[in-house]
């Protein structure tokens, strides 16, 4: 993998990216606790197969700037970070490709955006319709104070509790959430029981799965490990806006997703046993009527294009070629 990195200033920050190849652009969106590192196994399989591919350290991430207001991290905001890079990088569109909170930024910029994106990929997180992901309030109602994107509004405690040991914690939640989990054999939400951490929901991880190695752990803990004790707010700050995303994407009720799309998840991903992905799913050819393909990974839990990268790149070149051939967005 020969991947080159710098800095790109975009609306007002700097974001740090990793960039190989030439050819039409494709961008990868990593999600929470992740960086750009997250996406090593697609770099060499899409740059063979001709594409230009950029992973950012999304904003509030390991090397990129972190602004300090909270309200910096708005859904809106992410979407013009998209923009912005694409402009940045000299290209006039690109086929976006987006796992966990990488995914709904990817689907909202392909729905607020179409004349930028050729095409759409979510890994995990499918496609909420605008104003209609689930918010702190209405999560709360659901699973309890326990829930862990309830646990993480208060400022400054999970901030604290997640980068007391960040070698650690990256460990605990790739495995904890992946599908060699070894104390369960279904997907399970993350409960924080009362009194305790995420970290108390999450296994020892005293073993690492054959898809993860300690360099790996490493790689991940070192680039967030230069902010201290605010390793993960950035990363934090986005679920902190979740009510506010409600207000701000209200204007696009009713807008779907109009360029072709491609849907991936793993049948052991806790987002699968959230309360409405199966009913959304059902709908997803509604949402996004260009949708080429809804790929279900079996065995594979939530961290999909690390676990299971041969069927992940598989399915993205397939969808790039559908992409080519579609014409794209036009």
């Amino acid at each position: 993998m020969n991947v080159e990195h710098r800095d790109i200033e975009v609306n007002g920050i700097r974001l740090h990216v990793a960039e190989q190849g030439s050819g039409p652009l494709v961008l990868l969106l990593h999600g929470f606790p992740e960086t750009w590192y997250s996406w090593r196994h697609q770099f060499d399989p899409l740059v063979g197969a001709g594409y230009r591919v950029v992973a950012p350290d999304q904003r509030g991430y390991a090397r990129s700037d972190r602004p300090e207001d909270v309200a910096a991290y708005t859904l809106p905001h992410l979407v013009g970070d998209v923009v912005g890079l694409i402009a940045a990088l000299g290209e006039k569109e690109a086929v976006l490709v987006g796992h966990d909170w990488g995914a709904p930024v990817a689907w909202a910029t392909a729905m607020m955006r179409p004349d930028l994106v050729r095409g759409v990929a979510g890994l995990s997180v499918p496609p909420f319709p605008p104003a209609m992901m689930p918010t702190p309030s209405a999560n709360r109602h659901m699973y309890g104070e326990g829930f862990y994107q309830v646990y993480f509004q208060e400022p400054g405690r999970a901030d604290a509790e997640l980068a007391a040991d960040i070698a650690s914690f990256m460990r605990r939640i790739l495995v904890g959430a992946s599908g060699d989990n070894p104390e369960t054999d279904e997907p399970r939400l993350w409960m924080v029981p009362e009194g305790g951490t995420l970290l108390d929901a999450l296994p020892p991880a005293d073993e690492l799965p054959s898809w993860l190695t300690e360099e790996d752990v490493a790689a991940f803990a070192r680039d967030h490990a230069a902010h201290g004790a605010r390793a993960f707010t950035g990363g934090l700050d986005w679920y902190r806006n979740t009510e506010r995303n409600q207000e701000l994407m209200a204007p696009f009720q009713g807008r779907g997703i109009d360029v072709p799309a491609l849907y991936m998840v793993g049948d052991m991903d806790l987002v699968t046993v959230m309360r409405g992905i199966p009913e959304l799913r059902e709908v997803l050819p509604l949402i996004a009527p260009r949708l080429h393909a809804d790929v279900t990974l079996p065995g594979c839990g939530h961290w999909t294009q690390q676990e299971r990268p041969d069927e992940v790149n598989a399915a993205l070149l397939d969808f790039l070629a559908h992409v080519e051939a579609e014409g794209g967005s036009e």
